[in-house]
């Protein structure tokens, strides 16, 4: 059984989050979607209001779990059994970064093997970021991320919507 964990911060969960997930739930059998506690990062979201998102948006995969960690990816995957990390690619930037953590993770734990996927077309310039900051601006999300979440972001964001 392949076993794949899918990590990110998800701060907050787009719909290119989403579609890798639903690609990869497609490929894995089961699919973790390992959701970092940084503490470095001033997140917009607690991890367990992130967790409790995904858990929402996911419920219908039987294959797909949320969890959060902290620390090591790899030492997370040795805890969970994922020999298999997800990751999406956006742009050839983001390729040179992944690559660079991809071959650090193998050597630290040479069961860890890397995929990488492509994010769809239309998703290609979205970020967390990007949605963090129209938020804050009180600009139109709505063709970011998914619909249940839309208020809860502007919220967070101590705005009224336009």
């Amino acid at each position: 059984m392949s076993k794949a964990i899918y990590p990110g911060s998800f701060d907050p969960v787009t719909f290119g989050h989403l579609d890798i997930i639903t690609r990869s739930a497609a490929i894995f059998d089961e699919l973790i979607v390992g959701v970092l506690n940084n503490s470095e990062k001033n997140a917009l979201f607690s991890v367990d209001e992130r967790v409790s998102m995904l858990k929402e948006l996911t419920k219908e995969n039987p294959n797909v779990t949320v969890d959060s960690f902290d620390g090591l990816l790899v030492d997370y995957m040795k805890k969970s059994g994922a020999t298999i990390i997800v990751r999406g690619l956006r742009a050839v930037t983001d390729f040179e970064y992944e690559l660079q953590i991809a071959q650090t993770n193998h050597v630290e734990y040479p069961k860890a093997e890397t995929v990488f996927l492509t994010t769809n077309l239309k998703y290609s310039y979205l970020s967390s970021s990007i949605v963090r900051e129209f938020a804050a601006y009180g600009g139109d999300i709505t063709k970011f991320v998914p619909p249940q979440f839309v208020d809860r972001i502007y919220e967070k964001s101590n705005i009224k919507k336009q």
